[in-house]
């Protein structure tokens, strides 16, 4: 649970702080009150509740106790005093159907070298349903692009980090940000990035950051950074006319909790359109969902906003696989080696064939899924986005219609 109980030095100051915070007393939860509805939750609301002192004091989202779940032995450091959310699941709408539970992980193999270069993107393929990602085979189906990326209006410069394996705190790009929640009182965030859909108002990140039945006030901010926390403006996730926050999160991972289903840690999120009512994806463009890609990427951009960091983070490495020995947690995920990749991070894009011009790529991954992430700050893990997470992005794509 290194993702979610690691808290660097400054954080037990930073955890008061998100009790009584310098955006003002924090207001009652008007998710759950009758009548609370989409329209209810606009991007001038969002901006007035999320100032910049209140995202400046967010924490990283704490741990979503699960079935039995029980806290991870391995993660460094003593947990902050932060509030704790529910262990009930979200109600928010979810279409996607349950898949069968995963089956039991296998030894961990040493991972073949990674090819001279990423996968090329290939036609859509059928694939069967209910595949489990954690039974995948060493070489899965060929890849299957999702939708094109959209690119950014005004694309800044951002340079890759010339070591390999090693993390760089630097400005940021458009189509990655921080996912701002309430959670049990407590003002918290996650990574999250902007992934093309026909709606183009679809972002994505782990599914523990937004599990939870108190989630709430819940927006995302492109390219936050301390200096400059609102360079694109604010995008806040709708709330269907329960009042719940849109949110996709596989149906097995709500009732088999984060460590028996780590393998489904993904999240999808419509978010409205900003204050000049255009939706993210026209104003900062969107990364391209790959599904049934191979484990082995030559090379990878890992991006993620690090706890009590002013600027997120930049890493080039290549993923390799990783199965599970813990019974508790089985199944196959993407490693990769980047340092300095603590709390906060969680969420955070694996991108490939990152294109530093229009500053898009593919999505591969997001920090998630064993472990949540990983119980240590410099190796990152996500699930795999096979069959499983291409149903649940095509679920989240019907349901943003719908609305």
């Amino acid at each position: 649970m290194r993702r979610l109980l690691t808290v660097l030095a400054t954080a037990a100051a930073a955890a008061a702080a998100a009790l009584v915070l310098p955006g003002g007393a924090l207001p009652v939860a008007e998710a759950g009150r009758p009548g609370a509805a989409a329209g209810q939750w606009s991007a001038r609301e969002a901006a007035a509740f999320w100032t910049e002192d209140r995202m400046a004091s967010a924490l990283p989202v704490p741990g979503p106790p699960g079935p039995e779940h029980v806290p991870d032995p391995r993660a460094a450091g003593p947990a902050a005093p932060q509030p704790v959310p529910a262990s009930a699941p979200s109600p928010a709408a979810d279409p996607a159907a349950p898949s069968a539970p995963s089956a039991a992980a296998a030894p961990d193999a040493p991972a073949p070298p990674a090819g001279p270069g990423a996968e090329p993107a290939l036609p859509d393929a059928p694939v069967p349903p209910g595949t489990d990602p954690a039974a995948a085979p060493a070489e899965p189906a060929p890849a299957v692009p999702v939708a094109v990326p959209a690119q950014p209006a005004q694309p800044v410069a951002a340079a890759l980090p010339a070591t390999t394996g090693v993390g760089q705190d630097f400005d940021g790009i458009p189509v990655v940000g921080r996912m701002f929640v309430m959670q049990s009182g407590g003002a918290y965030f996650c990574t999250a990035s902007v992934v093309s859909s026909p709606s183009r108002d679809m972002v994505l990140s782990a599914a523990h950051c937004l599990l939870g039945t108190d989630t709430r006030q819940v927006a995302f901010v492109p390219q936050y950074t301390r200096a400059n926390p609102r360079p694109y403006g604010m995008f806040p996730v709708l709330r269907d006319t329960a009042g719940h926050a849109k949110v996709w999160i596989a149906p097995r991972y709500r009732t088999d909790g984060p460590d028996r289903a780590a393998t489904l840690d993904v999240a999808f999120a419509q978010v409205g359109p900003g204050s000049d009512g255009l939706p993210v994806e026209d104003v900062v463009g969107g990364n391209r969902l790959v599904t049934g890609a191979t484990f082995h990427h030559a090379k990878v951009t890992l991006i993620g906003h690090p706890a009590a960091a002013s600027r997120p983070r930049m890493c080039v490495n290549r993923t390799t696989k990783f199965t599970s020995r813990d019974a508790k947690s089985p199944g196959s995920f993407l490693r990769i080696d980047c340092t300095g990749y603590p709390g906060g991070t969680s969420g955070g894009p694996f991108i490939a064939r990152y294109d530093t011009d229009t500053q898009t790529g593919d999505v591969v991954g997001v920090i998630g899924g064993w472990k949540t992430g990983g119980p240590t700050a410099d190796t990152s893990y996500s699930s795999y986005f096979g069959a499983e997470i291409r149903k649940l992005y095509q679920a989240a794509v019907a349901g943003a219609r719908a609305r």
